[in-house]
């Protein structure tokens, strides 16, 4: 089994190295040693369809990725599936929707959400970095809203680095924790990326 060494380097690489060196072997051991890498270490290889599965391990983590032998798969929640979800991804990178009067943007933000939950088509992913990621953490004006979106189907990822940043990573409190690697992946493959 291949070993690679990621502790000490910054989202998204040890995404990016677990992912390039699983291009050549069928087994790899990724040590970390913060637990957001591991997250994202988890969703790029149910992306790929590999194997996963990751033990604490001094002051940090193993994680070992398979694509052939079994292994004990990390507890996970089913994302809810929906029907009316398109290819489009909404981005929410600032705090509030345009420029200009702060307290009219983020009004203006919580009103589209607010009309965002009535629509036919709802987004495939919506992504929120930057200052955005306060939106998706305890006290957010958006988390009702938020929670309707999730339950039809749309899947809500805040960029980790950014909750570390703003200090914010005990307080999310919906949707998953992403990295760089998936917001690129996510946007990347969209039909349409629209930020309010």
């Amino acid at each position: 089994m291949k070993q690679i060494d990621a502790r000490k380097k910054a989202c998204p690489l040890p995404v990016v190295m677990a992912k390039e060196a699983m291009e050549t072997e069928e087994q790899v051991q990724a040590l970390v040693d913060n637990f957001i890498a591991v997250q994202n270490i988890e969703k790029m290889a149910r992306v790929k369809g590999y194997l996963c599965s990751y033990a604490a391990q001094g002051e940090g983590y193993a994680v070992i990725l398979s694509k052939s032998q079994e292994l004990p798969k990390p507890e996970s929640k089913p994302l809810a599936s929906c029907s009316c979800t398109s290819d489009y991804v909404v981005v929410i990178n600032k705090e509030g929707m345009g420029q200009g009067d702060p307290l009219l943007s983020r009004k203006l933000l919580s009103a589209f959400f607010f009309a965002l939950t009535k629509q036919d088509l709802l987004p495939s992913v919506i992504l929120f970095y930057n200052q955005g990621a306060y939106y998706t953490c305890e006290g957010s004006p958006l988390l009702e809203d938020l929670k309707v979106l999730e339950e039809k189907g749309v899947r809500i990822l805040t960029c980790g680095t950014c909750l570390d940043f703003y200090g914010l990573k005990e307080k999310l409190v919906i949707g998953g924790v992403s990295n760089m690697y998936e917001i690129v992946e996510t946007m990347a493959a969209a039909g349409k990326v629209v930020e309010p």
